[in-house]
């Protein structure tokens, strides 16, 4: 078997998996609150295997940073897991916070690179300005940050699924082009 063969038959998992981030992805727009939920656990799992990794860090370099930063993380997911709902609920008023701090060390970054002269500075003043309201819209209104955590969830997992698939089909083209030749 030649090695494109090969690559071929071991992508029809990407494929799979690839053709299910799609439909994931699509169940997320019409499901939102299902979304925020499936993101709180997926948030969990991560600061658990996270906070594993700095764990075994620890153990080997002995650093406290390492073993302060592996512990908040596994607690932390713990957390999460343990009160899904609650850090569901949470997603929208952390992702305005993350929103707004952003926006803020845009406009700061855009004032100075005004005064340094950089033409730059009115887009990173405007988006921040533009940010600061985004994130103050969604304090305002959790239903919107519902919407727009769960819409982005949904557009990275069709994104991502369809990348998946067309790097499948890109595998398959070459294996009937080896073949053909």
């Amino acid at each position: 078997m030649t090695e494109t063969k090969k690559d071929l038959k071991v992508r029809k998992g990407l494929l799979l998996s690839s053709v299910f981030m799609i439909i994931a992805g699509i169940l997320a727009w019409i499901f939102p609150d299902s979304a925020l939920l499936a993101a709180a656990l997926y948030l969990g799992v991560m600061f658990i295997i996270s906070g594993c990794g700095y764990l075994m860090d620890f153990y080997s370099l002995r650093s406290g940073w390492l073993l302060a930063m592996g512990l908040l993380d596994f607690i932390l997911g713990g957390v999460l897991i343990l009160n899904l709902g609650i850090a569901a609920e949470s997603l929208p008023f952390l992702l305005a916070i993350w929103i707004l701090c952003i926006a803020v060390l845009q406009v700061s970054v855009g004032l100075d690179s005004k005064a340094t002269g950089n033409p730059t500075w009115k887009w990173l003043l405007i988006s921040g300005l533009l940010g600061i309201l985004f994130g103050l819209w969604i304090l305002g209104s959790p239903l919107l940050g519902i919407f727009t955590v769960s819409t982005l969830l949904g557009f990275y997992l069709v994104l991502y699924g369809g990348l998946g698939v067309a790097e499948y089909l890109e595998i398959k083209k070459k294996t009937s082009a080896a073949s053909n030749s």
